[in-house]
């Protein structure tokens, strides 16, 4: 599949490219880059035939919009698809006094969790500044999973289907953006949310990818039934993936385990008897699914995302995703590529 292929955003008269540039890198995570080297990312992008672009509050307490404003500026509004979040107030504070996290040189904001109808509002204002835009296309609820608040998801949940839903529901009545969703790590909380309210997409990170399939089982299936669409974000399982089975990877944003570990050098030794890189394999597997509509990756620069649509567009035997399947290393009911 190119990069470039349009499809669908579920039943919203919007189309995403199979591809899209996500901005976490590009707010600085672990790592700062330069003003060059972010806007050259986007012209990279371009160059590409990608045209959805996500970012959100949270990346780089706000670095991560400014930029993404600053790199889609001289466009033509109507020419690409814009995606950022709520869930997430930025409130100015001295530096020294900011907890950044793992974010660095970003912008002097705390973050401050807010679901409420006014904050939500709120919320979507300062993006649109932010982003130097008069409207978005899509809207996610941000981080209400169990992964991102713990013991008071239950009731971020909560706040979230109340008030945040009745915001964005009242700002896709209005025009000002067209579809809303929800965007965390957990696909129980995005089906949990399709059960209560009438979400038109979703931004599952992590949770679909070629080590993990357990959203085969109910979510998926609810969101063909619904029509409502699935943008994958973390398709490398942040990070294990991308580098293979090596010392220090990353699964799920710490230390892979030895359980994970083993499964992937399974994995990469099915990829080496097809000559596929393992990369290829779990970008293109994700978007086979019907239920998909893009898959969200990250650079830090433009020779990272020419290497990604690399690999989006490389072929892949269907002997690959068959010898998977036999040495139970993928789910047997799992869509995979033509």
């Amino acid at each position: 599949m190119k990069a470039n292929a349009k499809r669908k955003l579920g039943r919203i008269d919007l189309d995403v490219t199979a591809l899209s540039l996500g901005t976490v890198a590009i707010g600085n995570l672990r790592k700062s880059i330069s003003e060059t080297q972010s806007a050259d990312t986007f012209d990279a992008a371009w160059d590409a035939g990608i045209r959805y672009y996500d970012t959100a509050p949270l990346y780089g307490h706000g670095l991560a919009e400014l930029r993404t404003g600053v790199g889609l500026r001289q466009k033509n509004r109507g020419d690409y698809v814009l995606s950022s979040k709520v869930g997430r107030l930025l409130r100015p504070r001295p530096r020294n006094s900011i907890n950044f996290g793992g974010w660095v040189d970003v912008t002097p904001f705390e973050l401050v969790f807010d679901y409420s109808y006014d904050g939500t509002m709120r919320a979507f204002e300062d993006s649109l500044q932010r982003l130097a835009v008069e409207r978005m296309d899509i809207c996610f609820i941000h981080d209400i999973d169990v992964f991102t608040r713990g013991d008071e998801q239950p009731e971020a949940f909560r706040q979230a289907m109340d008030g945040a839903f009745r915001a964005l529901d009242r700002l896709r009545s209005e025009g000002m953006v067209k579809a809303i969703g929800v965007g965390v790590n957990e696909w129980e909380v995005c089906e949990a949310a399709l059960r209560q309210h009438d979400f038109d997409c979703f931004l599952l990170a992590g949770r679909y990818s070629l080590l993990e399939q357990e959203s085969l089982n109910s979510f998926l299936p609810l969101c063909v039934e619904r029509n409502a669409s699935v943008v994958v974000g973390g398709g490398f399982n942040s990070g294990i993936l991308a580098t293979g089975a090596v010392e220090g990877a990353r699964y799920n944003y710490g230390p892979a385990p030895a359980p994970i570990l083993e499964r992937v050098r399974k994995i990469e030794a099915v990829c080496s008897e097809f000559s596929v890189p393992l990369q290829a394999a779990a970008m293109q597997f994700v978007t086979a699914h019907p239920a998909v509509s893009s898959l969200i990756v990250g650079a830090r620069g433009p020779a990272q995302l020419k290497q990604n649509v690399a690999w989006f567009e490389s072929t892949i035997p269907a002997g690959l995703w068959d010898t998977l399947k036999e040495q139970g290393l993928l789910a047997q009911d799992a869509p995979v590529p033509a």
